[in-house]
C-alpha cells in the first residue's frame, strides 16, 4: 500500500491532472467527501489531503509515502528525513521581499512581516544585514501599510495584489515550484513501487 499526501488548494488543482496522466484518478465523490484518507482508481493506492505545512510533516514521519510540496514549504520545513526527487514546475512563483519603494530595505534594523521566517533570515544573514522579524499568517501587505513593518517576505505570482496595496517586489529571494518528496525509509522498503510512480509522473510533465 502507498499512501500520497497532497495540499489542498492550488498545488491540488494541478497535481491532479498530472497524476491522472500517469494512470492515478480520484473521483469527484471521493475529493468532496468527508473523507480524511481517499480511495483511488488503484486498491494500493490512497491519497490524504491536508494543508500545505503539514505535507512534508506527515512524509517525514511516515504517515504518507510520498508527497506533493511547495518548494517555499520545504525551505521552511527544513526536509529531514525527506528526499527532493523531482521538480514538477507547477504552482510557480518567486519568494520576494517587496515595499513601498527602495528606500524602506535602508533601515539599520530592517522590519520584516512574513511568514516565511527561514527563509528570510537565512536571506538577510548571508547580506549581512540586521532584521527584526513579524510572523504573520495572513494580510502580509497590509503591514507595511499601517506602520508594523518597512516591507514583507512573500511569494508573489502576478504581482496584482502588491501593486493593489502600493507595494512593489524588489528583491528576488529564490523561485518557487511543487517538488514530489519521498520519505528516506519509504524509498528503501518501497523503492519500485515509487521509483514507477516518478517516473510516470515525469514522463508527462
Amino acid at each position: 500500500m502507498l499512501t500520497i499526501a497532497l495540499s489542498k488548494g492550488r498545488i491540488l488543482e494541478q497535481t491532479l491532472p498530472l497524476l491522472k496522466k500517469a494512470g492515478l484518478e480520484i473521483s469527484d465523490e471521493e475529493l468532496n467527501s468527508r473523507k480524511l484518507i481517499l480511495d483511488t482508481s488503484l486498491d494500493d493506492v490512497k491519497v490524504i489531503i491536508i494543508r500545505a505545512t503539514d505535507v512534508p510533516v506527515f512524509v517525514q514521519h511516515g504517515a504518507a509515502d510520498f508527497g506533493i510540496s511547495g518548494k517555499d514549504v520545504l525551505l521552511e520545513h527544513g526536509a529531514d528525513g525527506l528526499l527532493e526527487l523531482l521538480d514538477l514546475g507547477i504552482a510557480q512563483c518567486k519568494l520576494m521581499v517587496a515595499a513601498s519603494d527602495e528606500q524602506k530595505l535602508n533601515q539599520n534594523t530592517l522590519k520584516i512581516a512574513t511568514k516565511y521566517v527561514n527563509s528570510t533570515k537565512r536571506y538577510f544573514e548571508a547580506k549581512g544585514q540586521q532584521i527584526e522579524i513579524i510572523k504573520l499568517y495572513g494580510a502580509m501587505e497590509l503591514a507595511p501599510v499601517v506602520g508594523l513593518s518597512h516591507c514583507i517576505v512573500d511569494l508573489v505570482d502576478t504581482g496584482n495584489t502588491l501593486k493593489a496595496n502600493g507595494l512593489v517586489p524588489l528583491e528576488h529571494i529564490i523561485d518557487i515550484s511543487s517538488r514530489l518528496v519521498v520519505n528516506a525509509a519509504s524509498f528503501k522498503t518501497k523503492n519500485a513501487e515509487i521509483k514507477f510512480w516518478i517516473n510516470s509522473i515525469k514522463k508527462n510533465l
